[in-house]
């Protein structure tokens, strides 16, 4: 089996580990074609979720059981990252072409209305979305944001660089473990990450943080979920930041979480945050 063979059969065994029914959609933008995991009730209330950097869609098998009661999940494989979204059109040059493409996205799928949730680098994303076009979303939910209101740790980006420059299975479980304390507990998505060393993705966007000004004019209902033992940035640092910038935003810090495992390692208290928020 081919590199990406191994890449996406793991891709689909963790779609597998969903505990709702999940159809694969394949949407047009001017951008490429984007592959969006849809689940939950036809008329429930749409929830639009972007992954970190090399997630993909199918990370949120940890969360979907608790949002598909009241909500349709618009899963969302990022462009240009790794997953079944297929970068074949216009160039991403910035966040500016990343929000032109969610706003061809909630065209295409008809979204006005949805909540936003993005994690890490798709927390980024959804910020910057919600700066763009706050008439279009309902509530915006941000897990472990980084480069929001604070820059990111040269150690972590030091620590990163490796898997980034030269991926191999070693270098992505070796930064897992700085990162997270160890090797994640869940078998199929500690597959899944391995199969990302040897996976492809043709653009991930350079993150810049968004103006003071512009963040204390967002409009947006917005939850800040901060990993307490998160090493991508300073947690206090960016807790207060976020508190400061975004004065009616709601900005906890979730005990016991890192980074990288905050959708999938302990998800019962995000999820009861994420919920409580949403209702």
């Amino acid at each position: 089996m081919g590199d990406e063979a191994v890449f996406f059969a793991a891709y689909d065994a963790v779609l597998r580990r969903w505990p709702v029914e999940v159809r694969g959609v394949d949407v047009p933008t001017p951008y490429g074609s984007t592959r969006v995991q849809v689940c939950g009730p036809e008329d429930g209330v749409p929830i639009v979720l972007l992954p970190g950097g090399g997630a993909t869609s199918a990370v949120w098998f940890a969360n979907v059981g608790d949002l598909v009661p009241g909500h349709r999940v618009y899963a969302v494989d990022l462009m240009g990252d790794f997953g079944r979204s297929v970068h074949d059109g216009a160039p991403l040059r910035g966040a500016g072409d990343l929000v032109a493409w969610l706003d061809a996205l909630f065209d295409e799928l008809g979204l006005d209305g949805a909540h936003l949730c993005g994690h890490s680098y798709g927390a980024w994303i959804a910020l910057n979305y919600a700066l763009h076009a706050p008439q279009r979303l309902g509530r915006l939910v941000l897990l472990d944001p980084t480069s929001c209101f604070v820059g990111m740790s040269p150690r972590y980006l030091m620590h990163g660089l490796p898997t980034l420059l030269k991926p191999t299975v070693e270098r992505v479980r070796a930064f897992h473990r700085w990162e997270t304390g160890g090797d994640p507990e869940d078998p199929v998505w500690r597959a899944f990450l391995d199969s990302t060393a040897t996976a492809r993705r043709s653009k991930v966007v350079a993150m810049r943080r968004p103006k003071a000004q512009d963040l204390r004019a967002c409009t947006v209902p917005t939850l800040v979920l901060l990993a307490e033992h998160s090493r991508a940035h300073d947690v206090p640092r960016a807790a207060a930041a976020a508190r400061r910038l975004l004065p009616e935003a709601s900005v906890v810090t979730l005990s016991q979480a890192s980074h990288h495992s905050i959708p999938t390692e302990r998800p019962a208290e995000l999820n009861r945050l994420v919920a409580e928020f949403l209702a």
